[in-house]
Order: structure tokens, then C-alpha cells, then sequence
């Protein structure tokens, strides 16, 4: 009896006494305060790190400011850029097409150049020809004339190119003589001979070139084409009036 007495007098000394274990006691706070708390920490840490970020990155010498404002200007330097290229490209658009015109307007100069040259020496043929029909052999021809008759190789293959030039007598220059023309071409082609007459007679639209209506005389030229592989050994030309079947002058040239 005496032994449980003692024995429970030392737990109570144990929990009560000196040797009794430390208790805590700590006041209740709500969970959205401590959030709150927490937030706020979190909140006060993120602004003081960028603080103390700038703060470091200008005194290194970098200012986020100052690298807006050089981006601002390099900007409006790339734009001013690209308009000056735009700018210069047009300029060098319309050098091109100038150049371009240029090119032309010269090509076609030279052209000219040619075909007066190739004028010019039509001009001193027929001057030699107005030349000789002073002579008076000339004078006195009674007949249609034939002079200059030239049968030449065109730039097409089986393309010839004439000239002639016609002349009416003295005694009959007071009316106007009215005809028709026609080429009989000699030519080989495979070893056998052939003859073709211009205009061909179902050629009604190209009949009209070999019309004549002149009163003194009257220049002629224009193309005849026969097949390339064909060699041309001579052309006759005839000259014919009105409705006549018989011809008033001819001449005949042979090409070598």
C-alpha cells in the first residue's frame, strides 16, 4: 500500500515537477492570413531581386533605357536604310530602262542608216540609168523601155528579190500607160528544168503588185519565192498593156 502511494507520488513529481517535459503553446492563426503572409514575402523578394538586378546591370554599365533608345535609333536606321535601297533600286529600274530604250532607238537608227544606204545606192543606179536615157539612143526610142533589171538572192532561202525600171517612148508621154507585169523563171531542181510564171495564175491577191499605171516611167521591185533546194538560171521579165496577150518589151538576166 505504502509502495503504491510512493510510486504514484513520483509520476505526479514527473509531470508536474522540475523533471516534468516542456510544453508549447502557440496562438491559432487563420490559413488565408498565413497565404497571405507568404504572398506578400514572395511579392517584397521578387521586387527587391529586380531591384538589386538593375542595380547591378547599371553598375556594369548596362542600362535597359539607353538599349531602348539604341534599339529605337537602329531602328529608324534600317528603315531609312531600306528606303534609300528602294530609292536607288528605282533609280537603277529606270537606268535599265533607259538603257534599254537606248539599245532600241539605236538599233533601229542603225537600221536606217542601212536602209539609206541601200537608198542611196538605188538613187545613183537610177541617176545612172535617168543618165543614159538622155542619150539618143534613149531619145528616140520608139517602144516600152526596160532598164536596170536586177534579179538578186533575198535573205530567205528560195527568196529572190527584182528591180526594174520602166520607161515610155517620147511620142506617146502624153497619156499614161496601163499594164500588168510578169517574171518566167528558169530553174533546176534534181536535175530536171522547170518554169514558173509570177504572178501564178491562181494568185488573184498577188496579181495587184505586178500592176503598172505611169505616164514617164515607173520604178518596180518586190520577191519571188521558189524551193530553196531549186537553182534559178534566169528570169525573163514582160510587160504587157491592157488586155493584150502579147508583150511589149521583155529582157531576160541570167544569174551565174
Amino acid at each position: 500500500m505504502k509502495r503504491d502511494i510512493s510510486g504514484r507520488w513520483l509520476k505526479i513529481q514527473q509531470r508536474f515537477g522540475i523533471a516534468a517535459p516542456r510544453v508549447a503553446v502557440y496562438s491559432h492563426t487563420p490559413w488565408y492570413w498565413r497565404w497571405l503572409w507568404l504572398v506578400v514575402l514572395v511579392t517584397i523578394s521578387a521586387v527587391a531581386a529586380k531591384w538589386v538586378y538593375d542595380a547591378g546591370r547599371r553598375f556594369a554599365g548596362f542600362d535597359q533605357s539607353e538599349v531602348q533608345s539604341a534599339l529605337a535609333i537602329a531602328k529608324r536606321d534600317l528603315a531609312a536604310a531600306q528606303a534609300e535601297l528602294e530609292r536607288l533600286r528605282a533609280i537603277a529600274n529606270a537606268a535599265e530602262n533607259r538603257l534599254s530604250i537606248e539599245r532600241t532607238a539605236q538599233q533601229k537608227l542603225a537600221q536606217q542608216i542601212r536602209t539609206l544606204e541601200q537608198e542611196n545606192a538605188r538613187l545613183k543606179e537610177e541617176l545612172a540609168t535617168f543618165e543614159s536615157m538622155l542619150s539618143s539612143e534613149a531619145r528616140n526610142a520608139q517602144g516600152l523601155t526596160v532598164y536596170r533589171f536586177k534579179v538578186e538572192p533575198d535573205l530567205l532561202p528560195g527568196e529572190y528579190r527584182y528591180r526594174l525600171l520602166l520607161l515610155t517612148p517620147s511620142t506617146r508621154r502624153e497619156r499614161e500607160f496601163h499594164g500588168r507585169l510578169e517574171l518566167v523563171v528558169n530553174l533546176t531542181e534534181g536535175g530536171r528544168s522547170a518554169i514558173m510564171s509570177f504572178p501564178e495564175p491562181a494568185d488573184t491577191a498577188g496579181a495587184a503588185a505586178f500592176k503598172l499605171g505611169f505616164k514617164y516611167f515607173q520604178r518596180v521591185e518586190g520577191t519571188f519565192r521558189v524551193s530553196p533546194k531549186a537553182k534559178v538560171e534566169s528570169v525573163q521579165v514582160r510587160v504587157y498593156e491592157g488586155t493584150s496577150t502579147q508583150p511589149r518589151a521583155t529582157h531576160l538576166v541570167t544569174l551565174g
